[in-house]
């Protein structure tokens, strides 16, 4: 079968990187990668990948101009294949651009569509939906319709730990990616001097140790009759064979915030870490590490989000002097701060576009 792994604007091509080291031939395209494998394969994907949002098996895709054309699209894929009587399959939509712009009675019409195609199969004019759940998604695009199910259930972002959230958190899939897009080695000490809840130092700690980022949580495939449930099972003791925790470097946070800091101690605890990554409360103005070459790696307020430009633009100053005191030391900065460069006093070598959210941003590299 083909499937998308879905990932936020900017980092399709680092999907199609994760998935072709996972062995899948994969191309990129806007809102994530394709790729082709079985059902065993979604899952190994749902397992590892750091960067994507979710992976969907695609059922159909066509161009659609009309409520009726949508409808026998969706009457003519073979559901009985897929969902069992009592599945549950609830519908959600997104349209843009396109002539059918109305997502509720795109919903409602894909609904009726399954029901009608699998009134065929089942003999039955009545399906309760008490059984596993199988989330359809029907999402049109400058007229292209897609039809497809979601074998991940909740977010790949949810990793299965930070359960607390604080001020601003910072989505998981876009720490992997600027773990794995600022360059840093995976042996160098590395730090976050606005460490938050963590979420930096945990995604660092579990990419040096090689850890799968869905191996504490479940995916709603797990429940469904093909899912080939002795291949999961294997693939998950290969991953927890994989994580190596000794290969961990040290990985250590400070905040001048003591409620981030418990956040911080929370989620490292959550996620066993609390003894391979230090934290502790420090102001930026005066932090100095006994390591004079860290990696420094950091998700600092931006003034338009915490709604302080200002305060902002001080600490970005404040980088420009802890770069002072640790002239050895490398430094990858998120922001969507103009002033970022000029604040602190220096050109970054390197940049890249990123979204938090709907934020855009540049992941600044010095």
């Amino acid at each position: 079968m083909e499937f998308i792994a879905t990932a936020a604007f900017g980092l399709e091509g680092l999907v199609k990187q994760e998935l072709s080291a996972l062995g899948f031939e994969a191309r990129a395209e806007t809102g994530g990668a394709r790729f082709k494998t079985d059902m065993a394969g979604a899952f190994k994907a749902n397992l590892w990948l750091a960067c994507a949002d979710r992976v969907m098996a695609v059922m159909a895709e066509a161009e659609t101009l009309s409520f009726d054309a949508l409808f026998e699209m969706v009457r003519a894929i073979p559901w009985e294949d897929y969902l069992p009587r009592d599945a549950a399959f609830p519908v959600s939509g997104h349209c843009a651009r396109s002539q059918l712009m109305s997502i509720s009675d795109c919903q409602k019409i894909v609904k009726k569509a399954i029901v009608e195609r699998l009134k065929q199969r089942y003999k039955t004019e009545w399906f309760p939906e008490t059984g596993p759940v199988f989330p359809v998604s029907v999402t049109i695009s400058r007229d292209i319709a897609r039809l497809a199910l979601d074998t991940s259930g909740e977010a790949l972002n949810r990793r299965g730990f930070r359960t607390y959230v604080g001020e601003a958190p910072l989505r998981e899939t876009l720490a992997a990616a600027m773990v794995r897009l600022c360059g840093w080695d995976l042996r160098r000490p590395l730090h976050d001097p606005c460490c938050g809840s963590g979420t930096l130092m945990m995604e660092a700690a579990f990419l040096a140790a090689n850890r799968a980022s869905g191996l504490s949580r479940s995916f709603v495939m797990e429940s469904w009759p093909q899912g080939q449930l002795r291949a999961q099972k294997l693939l998950r003791q290969e991953a927890q064979a994989a994580f190596k925790p000794e290969a961990i470097p040290p990985i250590s946070g400070s905040d001048i915030s003591p409620e981030a800091l418990d956040l911080s101690k929370k989620h490292l605890r959550q996620a066993d870490l609390l003894d391979r990554v230090t934290v502790w409360q420090a102001d930026l103005r005066q932090l100095t590490l006994s390591d004079q070459k860290p990696y420094f790696l950091a998700n600092p307020p931006y003034g338009q989000r915490l709604g302080d430009k200002k305060a902002a633009d001080k600490l970005a100053a404040a980088f420009g002097d802890l770069m002072k005191r640790h002239p050895e030391a490398d430094l990858a900065i998120l922001s969507a701060n103009p002033s970022f460069e000029r604040m602190m006093g220096r050109r970054a070598k390197s940049r890249r576009r990123l979204y938090n959210g709907r934020l855009e941003c540049e992941l600044l590299l010095f």
